[in-house]
């Protein structure tokens, strides 16, 4: 679970209507039930679950030693932006990226997706939109949309503007042999941790982004972004979550390259590294700069880096470990797909899978949960 940035971020991400700090507990109650369906299917039987929830993606065991990787997100209030923007071209895109690339972070290749869309009212210009952005973002990870749902719950939605309230969610599919799941159980210290860039804000912190951006500082989403060499507020928050399917599935079958693990960086940050099985810290010293989107919102919210670096991608949206000499060929290959690419740090011995930035002098509490200012300065 991501964590808030200290006490000054806490009250800014809180304020927007996300309080991360108790959704551990909130959602103690709802996973223990959830749990107790493990033993419907146990070991031996198709659907036993070998991954459990809190991964990037959960296992089930088909037997054969053939796994089923699945995953499950939407898009969050980055539907909101789109309302008010009346562009929902690359909400499908998001979608179809916030679940493959928690797939493949186990080493899974993802075949399939199913959607489901809620709409206050029917809009066929909406879902025509959405619909291109869903094609375009299954070609680009290479899988098919193969069903969903078309829910009217006018009563229970309220967006940005009266009418076009929707909300949207999708399963993703794929496939793994089983003595080839990828948790970072082989991680190691001094393995090399290389950073693949975002396109931007992609999904996650998106009620931060719109409190700062749209109400505090009072700019209208046609608006330039200060900051954006001369792109729109709207430009900036809708540009679609990359994907990053393709450039991991062909380093993970590239037999010159050991990769320890992968790693999807979405809310939480470089956070997210701390699911990794393996007990291994990460100190990440060789930090890019962030775009212009995430500068904008930490300059006129005051949003201090300790949160800014918990509730966003901060230009890292994917990171995956390899083997000392594996390191040039996972930069070539991202670049070979458009994305650009660097070292970002290394593995170190931690047993508490502490996450350490020295530039900006923070480091995660031992639970991983949070940042806070680094032990002696």
């Amino acid at each position: 679970m991501s964590g808030q940035g200290g006490p000054a971020g806490a009250a800014g991400y809180a304020a927007a209507g996300v309080d991360v700090a108790r959704e551990g507990s909130a959602m103690a109650g709802l996973l223990g039930w959830v749990r107790k369906t493990f033993g419907q299917r146990p070991a031996g039987t198709a659907g036993h679950v070998v991954v459990d929830v809190g991964y990037f993606a959960s296992v089930l065991d088909l037997g054969h030693g053939l796994g089923l990787a699945v995953s499950c997100d939407g898009v969050g209030t980055k539907l909101l932006v789109a309302q008010l923007a009346g562009r929902y071209d690359t909400v499908g895109v998001d979608l179809v990226a916030m679940n493959v690339n928690d797939l493949v972070c186990v080493g899974a290749e993802p075949i399939t997706m199913l959607d489901y869309v809620a709409v206050e009212t029917l809009d066929g210009a909406l879902l025509e939109q959405l619909g291109r952005g869903l094609h375009d973002g299954a070609v680009g990870a290479g899988i098919t949309i193969s069903g969903g749902e078309l829910a009217q719950v006018g009563a229970m939605l309220r967006g940005a503007l009266p009418g076009r309230a929707f909300d949207v969610a999708g399963v993703a599919v794929g496939t793994i042999p089983l003595d080839r799941v990828n948790l970072g159980q082989d991680v190691r210290a001094g393995d090399v941790v290389v950073g693949w860039g975002s396109s931007g804000i992609h999904s996650n912190g998106l009620s931060l982004a719109r409190r700062v951006l749209l109400e505090q500082a009072k700019l209208g989403v046609d608006d330039p972004l200060p900051g954006g060499d001369g792109e729109s507020v709207a430009d900036a928050l809708l540009r679609p979550t990359r994907l990053y399917v393709k450039p991991a599935l062909e380093l993970l079958r590239d037999p010159a390259v050991t990769v320890t693990a992968l790693a999807h960086v979405t809310g939480g940050g470089f956070l997210n590294l701390a699911r990794i099985a393996a007990p291994c810290g990460y100190v990440l010293d060789a930090l890019p700069r962030p775009q212009p989107v995430f500068e904008a919102i930490a300059r006129l919210g005051r949003v201090p880096a300790a949160e800014m670096y918990t509730a966003y991608n901060m230009g890292t949206g994917f990171a995956v470990t390899v083997r000392p000499g594996g390191e040039a060929r996972a930069i070539e290959v991202a670049r070979a797909h458009g994305i650009e690419a660097w070292v970002l740090g290394r593995a170190v011995d931690s047993p508490v899978r502490r996450i350490s930035l020295p530039s900006l002098g923070l480091e995660s509490d031992d639970e991983a949960d949070t940042l806070r200012p680094s032990a002696g300065g």
